[in-house]
């Protein structure tokens, strides 16, 4: 029996998996689903968002949930993932639920983005409104930060 692969998936951020007793794994690319044997010939992939799965020699399955990327296979043994992103899970329920999670997350973060970004606008629309009000001068800060009218 050929030894076991090194499987190392890293994020900018941190490393989620690092194992060496990886017996075989399936991930996806463009053209679909494939899997890697210890043995493997070098290859190079770009990785399509995509859950990949392994499993050790105790054969109990492992999951990571990536946002693409790029897979290297190296002499057979050495299986290597860079991507943006990943969620890893023990099962697929698990691994479902913590993407899911990520997923409002990142919403509700790009929700009150938006509602910043609108406000910031309304604040500069309305700082220009009075600006261009005719017949009224720009009040100006001096240097205790208090406001002053011009010319007064």
């Amino acid at each position: 029996m050929s030894q076991p692969l090194h499987l190392t998936i890293a994020t900018p951020a941190a490393v989620l998996v690092d194992s060496t007793e990886v017996m075989a794994l399936r991930a996806e690319d463009e053209s679909g689903n494939f899997g890697i044997l210890p043995g493997h010939a070098d290859f190079l992939t770009v990785l399509v968002p995509c859950v990949i799965r392994w499993h050790g020699a105790d054969n109990a399955p492992h999951f990571c949930a990536v946002e693409g990327g790029v897979l290297r296979v190296a002499q057979g043994r050495s299986v290597t993932i860079a991507c943006r992103d990943g969620i890893r899970g023990d099962t697929l329920v698990e691994l479902q639920a913590a993407v899911e999670a990520a997923r409002a997350k990142r919403l509700d973060m790009a929700r009150r983005a938006r509602v910043e970004q609108t406000r910031l606008h309304a604040q500069a629309v309305r700082q220009l409104l009075r600006y261009l009000r005719p017949g009224a001068a720009p009040a100006l800060r001096d240097d205790n930060g208090a406001h002053s009218k011009e010319g007064a």
